[in-house]
């Protein structure tokens, strides 16, 4: 009878030149997308940090002096001045409580100042068809508007026209620079969304802070780093192989 003694072969460790730079991808595309993803999370909650903060304060008064829209955004102000109804109006699209309607938009000239700035006064439903505007009184004589200060969207929207749909009065989106040639005065660079009681009107002034998707944006990046830490245990798992025998 013979016995035969089996001695198991070592482990060593072998780079391999295409699963390595395989893997370096796959870790620099999971690492960069959660940093996105974290970034995301963080420049949000700033965000939500300075509307509670700001929404504390008192509201700031607007002059003629052209605002800063970065640093006034968010932030309360009220103004003095009397609108121009003629320029007045309407932003397409806008819902409340699922229902269809629009904003209305009213340039404001500031009192003592050539000066204007864009008051968004509030919803108003729609509900005549494309072709009937909503009507909307403006106040006459000086007001006072309060409202939160808010920089309108420039990003580009598929199938959205990017000019003034027909009638002309109704708006697809807030285009700063286009209404400031059509006002032919300066414009402050941000839109005062109405929320004083001032208002002697039934418009729906309804707007609600941006959504707190500071969680979710943090558990998308552990998920992602999660994975790129996965990958490179699994790669260096990969790495060891048993030796020759002996």
């Amino acid at each position: 009878m013979r016995i035969y003694s089996t001695i198991s072969s070592p482990m060593r460790f072998q780079i391999r030149l295409i699963p390595t730079l395989a893997m370096l991808l796959g870790l620099a595309v999971l690492v960069t997308l959660g940093a996105w993803q974290s970034g995301k999370g963080e420049r949000l909650a700033q965000e939500l940090a300075q509307r509670a903060e700001r929404s504390q304060l008192g509201p700031s008064v607007v002059t003629g002096q052209l605002l800063d829209g970065a640093s006034a955004h968010d932030a309360p102000f009220t103004v003095v001045g009397t609108y121009e109804a003629e320029h007045q109006i309407f932003l397409d699209n806008r819902q409340e409580n699922d229902q269809p309607g629009v904003h209305v938009i009213t340039p404001l000239k500031i009192e003592g100042s050539e000066t204007r700035i864009l008051i968004n006064r509030g919803w108003v439903g729609w509900t005549q068809g494309r072709s009937v505007l909503p009507v909307v009184a403006t106040p006459t004589g000086r007001v006072q508007v309060t409202g939160l200060a808010a920089v309108p969207s420039t990003k580009k929207f598929f199938l959205m026209p990017d000019h003034p749909e027909a009638p002309n009065k109704l708006w697809a989106k807030l285009d700063m620079a286009r209404f400031q040639n059509l006002l032919g005065h300066p414009l402050q660079p941000v839109v005062l969304q109405q929320t004083g009681g001032d208002a002697p009107d039934t418009l729906v002034r309804h707007w609600p802070p941006p959504e707190d998707r500071v969680g979710k944006h943090r558990g998308y990046a552990f998920q992602w780093f999660g994975m790129a830490l996965a990958l490179v245990l699994f790669y260096l798992f990969a790495c060891f192989r048993k030796g020759e025998s002996v």
